[in-house]
């Protein structure tokens, strides 16, 4: 007689950490569509039911990760934000940032989601502190206030496109061009030091 395996028996926050860890490979693997209940119930070992008591709806844990992700992607660049303000900071430490944001977080496919469903709201913070690194920038190269504001604005822009950009379509355009998988980030770089020690 065969004798079914044991679930994991997990507290109720240890189930939520690990099911949006489970979403989140899904997301950055294989996409939006790859994190159904019944996938990642199976890869934690609980049943549907389960993960519906933890979060109420496929819904509920998809608002979950979005949160979590941004908030993890948040505090990412608000740290590089510190270092930079302390001194410790340089400006390819801001590109790396805010392109690890995109990629090694996943936030790029996450914003691509969001941006498919309507719901991009959810990414202000994460663009908010993107401005406020620059702004750290800026306030190094004692720029006039309307010159600053004018390249905050340019240079956040700027660098939420590329990390978005090389997030997605990264790879793929690399190997096209016949180009380091780096360069993007090199290029951002180039851009923001000429945009600072521009008088």
């Amino acid at each position: 007689m065969s004798i079914a395996p044991k679930r994991l028996r997990r507290t109720a926050e240890d189930a939520r950490t690990a099911a949006l860890d489970a979403a989140q490979s899904r997301l950055k693997s294989d996409g939006p569509a790859a994190m159904t209940l019944k996938a990642i119930a199976a890869d934690i070992g609980v049943t549907h039911a389960n993960l519906l008591h933890h979060f109420g709806s496929a819904a509920g844990l998809q608002d979950a990760l979005m949160a979590r992700m941004i908030q993890d992607a948040v505090t990412g660049v608000a740290a590089a934000v510190a270092r930079l303000r302390g001194g410790e900071g340089s400006p390819r430490n801001l590109v790396d940032a805010a392109f690890d944001a995109f990629s090694e977080a996943g936030i790029g496919r996450l914003a691509a989601w969001l941006h498919a469903t309507g719901d991009t709201d959810r990414l202000q913070p994460l663009f908010a502190v993107l401005s406020d690194l620059v702004r750290a920038l800026e306030a190094g190269a004692r720029l006039p206030p309307e010159t600053a504001r004018s390249r905050i604005a340019d240079m956040t822009l700027t660098l939420v496109l590329m990390g978005f950009g090389d997030a997605l379509a990264g790879p793929m355009l690399h190997a096209a061009v016949n180009s380091d998988r780096n360069r993007s980030r090199e290029i951002a770089t180039a851009m923001l030091i000429d945009n600072i020690s521009r008088p």
